[in-house]
C-alpha cells in the first residue's frame, strides 16, 4: 500500500475529490460558471487571496494565499494548485499546495485535510470560498467556514500537530520549512 492509500484509508474524505457526479454536466455551463467565479474573485478586494488559470485552460488555477498579520504565516506567501473536474460543482476541486506548508491539516505533498473540500462540500461554494478557508485555516484573521484550528486528532501532519500545542516552536518550524521549500523552488 502507498502512501497515498494509507492517507486515504485513514481520512477517507481525501479521496472524495476523485468521485464523479451521477449529474449530467455541460462542460460549457462549468466554464462560465468559472469564469464568473472568477471575475467576481478579481472584483472581491479580499486581502491576501489571488487566482487566475494556469495557461489556457480554465480547469486548472494557481492561486496565492497570504499569511494572515499576528499569525505564525505573517509575511509568508503560499502557492496553490485548483484542478476542477468537469462535473464542478457537484464536486469539489482538488487543492493541493504547491509550495511547501507546515501545517497540522497538510501533509508533505501538499494535500489539503479541510472540511469543505470533502464532506461539507457545497455546490454553493466557489473559489474564493474555498481559498479564504484555507487562509482562515492558516490562521487568517476571517474565519470563514472551516475552524480557525487544525483538526489536531486527524492530521496529516503529526509532526506539526505535535508542534501545535507550543506556538513559539511551530512558528520556528512554519518559517524553517518555508525557506527549504523556497530554496527548493529556485
Amino acid at each position: 500500500m502507498d502512501d497515498l492509500e494509507e492517507r486515504q484509508q485513514r481520512h477517507p474524505s481525501l479521496s472524495k475529490q476523485a468521485k464523479s457526479s451521477p449529474v449530467p454536466v455541460d462542460s460549457n455551463s462549468v466554464t462560465q460558471r468559472l469564469q464568473k467565479e472568477l471575475m467576481a474573485l478579481m472584483m472581491s478586494g479580499d486581502t491576501g487571496v489571488s487566482a487566475f488559470p494556469k495557461g489556457e485552460s480554465i480547469f486548472t488555477w494557481i492561486a496565492t494565499i497570504e499569511g494572515g498579520k499576528g499569525t505564525v504565516y505573517e509575511g509568508l506567501s503560499y502557492k496553490l494548485s485548483l484542478h476542477f473536474p468537469l462535473d464542478y460543482p457537484f464536486n469539489p476541486p482538488q487543492v493541493k499546495f504547491e509550495s511547501r506548508c507546515f501545517h497540522p491539516n497538510v501533509d508533505r505533498l501538499g494535500n489539503i485535510c479541510v472540511d469543505i473540500l470533502q464532506d461539507k462540500w457545497s455546490a454553493a461554494y466557489d473559489c474564493r470560498t474555498i481559498l479564504l478557508s484555507i487562509q482562515s485555516l492558516l490562521g487568517g484573521s476571517i474565519v470563514y467556514l472551516s475552524d480557525a484550528e487544525p483538526n489536531i486528532d486527524s492530521s496529516l501532519n503529526s509532526s506539526a500537530a505535535e508542534l501545535w500545542s507550543n506556538q513559539e516552536d511551530f512558528r520556528r518550524m512554519v518559517h524553517k520549512q518555508y525557506a527549504v521549500g523556497d530554496a527548493c523552488e529556485n
